[in-house]
């Protein structure tokens, strides 16, 4: 809340700017804070503060979701339009415009009908239905419908796209009552289950290489977190007599069964799940929190796992520093070939990754609590 100023800065003379239109065609502009961009991790802060102002009964937080995402459309037509031959990572708001993969629609899509659904600006829904149409007709699919990506090979399977997918075809289901959306989603669990899921581990890889038929060598925390996120998210919104609810209930339980496997005793879950020699890492270990402590207050889980949920939050306080920076969250990481990418991916402190994760189990938490 203390940083995420909404002003923009001058890479040149260091000025600050409320608006960019009355700048110089010259100006290089940047957001000054990098909370109020347009990224998926920005679109799983939004949703975090939702629910932390629900917890809290705030308003102060969900005010603060609507006025990003405002910030964001107020501003964008001017990046768009001066930097559109720039990489969209170069510049401010480049996924809103870009929309070439899940990362740039699916969680900040989510956000935006979280916010159309109290505020029914025609500008949100506008962003929502470009976001619909490439999820559903233009991201690619293999033959079977799965989600897959262009990158690193032709066609990738990452686990990190079931939420990026997941978290906004739930709540478009919700939106518009239309079961076609709940379909989708539902396919999507079970089938990045069937490509991802090892009986063996009891865990998700991180990816699945269609070209060689082959998984990827590691089990990612933040990609079986994302997994996990993305299931709840579609439970809590699926109509209670809908067709594949049991099996996906299912899917859940065995997920989570394999999870707490890996839990250490002070709570904490490692970067690769089941390397202990990796470093202890903190957003898988807040979406675990989230996922079973949602899953026991829901009833999709026993309530046996209650005390993991327990011992993981309290892992995961501990690596909060008493000005609320955050501690041990893996940077942003793609698809490595080998173990030794994920053992040495930084984590830089209070990184935008683990933001909204913390701030997820938090809030569940305090409903467990209740």
């Amino acid at each position: 809340m203390k940083d995420a100023t909404f002003r923009f800065v001058d890479q040149v003379t260091r000025e600050r700017l409320s608006a960019p239109y009355n700048a110089p065609s010259d100006t290089q502009l940047k957001i000054e804070s990098r909370y109020n961009d347009w990224r998926y991790w920005n679109g799983v802060i939004n949703i975090a503060m939702n629910q932390v102002g629900e917890a809290l009964h705030d308003t102060t937080f969900a005010d603060y979701s609507e006025r990003n995402i405002a910030f964001c459309l107020d501003n964008g037509r001017y990046f768009e339009n001066s930097h559109k031959s720039e990489d969209k990572w170069s510049y401010p708001f480049g996924q809103m415009f870009t929309m070439n993969e899940l990362d740039d629609c699916g969680a900040m899509g989510a956000s935006v009908i979280e916010v159309y659904l109290k505020d029914r600006e025609r500008r949100y829904k506008d962003y929502i239905d470009r976001a619909a149409n490439h999820i559903e007709n233009v991201q690619a699919r293999l033959s079977d419908g799965t989600l897959v990506r262009s990158f690193p090979r032709k066609w990738t399977l990452w686990a990190d796209d079931l939420y990026m997918s997941v978290s906004f075809l739930s709540r478009m289901g919700e939106l518009t009552g239309n079961e076609r959306y709940f379909d989708d989603a539902s396919r999507q669990v079970i089938n990045f289950h069937r490509y991802l899921f090892d009986q063996s581990a009891g865990l998700m890889r991180h990816c699945w290489f269609s070209d060689s038929g082959r998984p990827g060598v590691a089990f990612w925390g933040r990609a079986n977190g994302w997994t996990l996120v993305a299931q709840v998210d579609l439970l809590d919104r699926l109509p209670l007599n809908f067709g594949q609810r049991d099996t996906l209930l299912s899917l859940l339980r065995r997920d989570i069964a394999g999870i707490v496997r890996y839990e250490g005793s002070d709570g904490m879950w490692h970067q690769l799940l089941d390397k202990t020699d990796s470093y202890e890492e903190t957003s898988c270990t807040a979406m675990f929190t989230y996922t079973i402590a949602r899953g026991v207050i829901k009833g999709y889980i026993s309530s046996e796992y209650e005390a993991a949920a327990r011992r993981a939050w309290k892992g995961v306080v501990k690596k909060i520093r008493p000005d609320g920076q955050i501690e041990g969250v893996c940077t942003g990481t793609g698809v490595g070939d080998d173990l030794a990418f994920y053992y040495k991916r930084p984590a830089p402190l209070n990184d935008v990754h683990g933001v909204g994760a913390v701030l997820l189990a938090g809030s569940e938490m305090m409903q467990l609590q209740k």
